[in-house]
């Protein structure tokens, strides 16, 4: 379809954890209403794993980081969302934000009306979708059949597991599923790969609706290394290949940006774009500005 923008679809779906992901819904924050995101909550790590561990619950820390990042009007409920203790005391390191969505969640029947209420008070209007309202944990297989547990100590893994897989078996929130079922494009990444984005795909319901969507799904690239060492030697070629194993359909991604400093490799029938991405003074941070034109310049060659 020639000259089709973003502009033109009714619901574009973005999937990943809160830096990334954030950063994606914030390049395409215009589309308001017609933009959803569907966030990992298996961290637990810093806040979010203080608090999951002395109150149980999801994890709340990236869907607070994409919130904050689609604030669009400061206010005095924004700055309180966006406030972290400091100092020495039992709060420290506490982001206020996590608390107030634990605390919504308590008053609520489910954890989506928390991010709901949120929404509304900051004034965002893209959708946030947790991708399970049920807790559950990052677990990964190491070679030896050692079982390792949680997101911080999978991040710290020097080799690619055996196997990954959540905790339990949960299912994925039912609007995250009528998002994907809707949408006329699905976005992946970036993100931490092994625990932004893996978990996502782990979770059987919503890797159905993937496996079984005719739209387009286009794989955003990390801008850096990786801090995880184990991900950070992934190729391009075997994050995608991971990828759709995990959602159960070759060739499933169609599409890939990536930045100047990857290597495309032997990526056969998928349309790669390659261009600088960066922001300026943010290292391997997208430039909203950069991003959404990229994937302008995709959607076409795409349909």
């Amino acid at each position: 379809m020639h000259n089709l923008t973003l502009a033109d679809l009714d619901q574009v779906v973005a999937l990943g954890g809160g830096h990334g992901l954030g950063r994606v819904m914030s390049a395409l924050s215009s589309l308001g209403s017609r933009l959803t995101g569907i966030v990992t909550t298996t961290d637990n790590g810093g806040s979010s794993g203080r608090i999951r561990q002395s109150e149980g619950g999801i994890a709340w820390g990236d869907t607070r980081n994409c919130l904050n990042q689609l604030i669009a009007e400061p206010s005095i409920a924004s700055a309180m969302f966006k406030y972290r203790f400091d100092g020495q005391g039992e709060l420290a390191g506490h982001h206020l934000g996590n608390l107030m969505l634990k605390a919504l969640d308590n008053l609520s029947q489910r954890p989506l009306e928390a991010v709901n209420f949120i929404r509304h008070l900051l004034k965002v209007n893209a959708s946030l979708i947790p991708m399970s309202e049920h807790p559950i944990d990052l677990l990964a297989i190491t070679a030896r059949g050692k079982k390792i547990s949680g997101e911080v100590a999978v991040d710290r893994l020097r080799e690619l597991p055996a196997q990954m897989k959540l905790s339990a078996v949960v299912p994925a929130t039912h609007e995250a599923l009528q998002a994907i079922a809707d949408a006329d494009l699905i976005i992946i990444g970036p993100g931490s790969f092994l625990t932004s984005l893996m978990p996502l795909l782990l979770l059987d319901d919503l890797t159905q609706a993937l496996r079984h969507t005719s739209v387009p799904i286009i794989y955003l690239d990390n801008l850096g290394r990786e801090l995880s060492i184990a991900a950070a030697n992934l190729s391009l070629r075997q994050k995608v290949i991971m990828m759709e194993q995990a959602i159960g359909r070759e060739k499933v991604i169609n599409g890939i940006i990536i930045g100047p400093g990857v290597t495309p490799g032997s990526i056969s029938e998928r349309i790669v774009i390659q261009r600088p991405l960066e922001a300026v003074g943010e290292q391997h941070y997208h430039d909203r500005d950069l991003l959404r034109q990229a994937l302008d310049f995709i959607l076409p060659l795409l349909y």
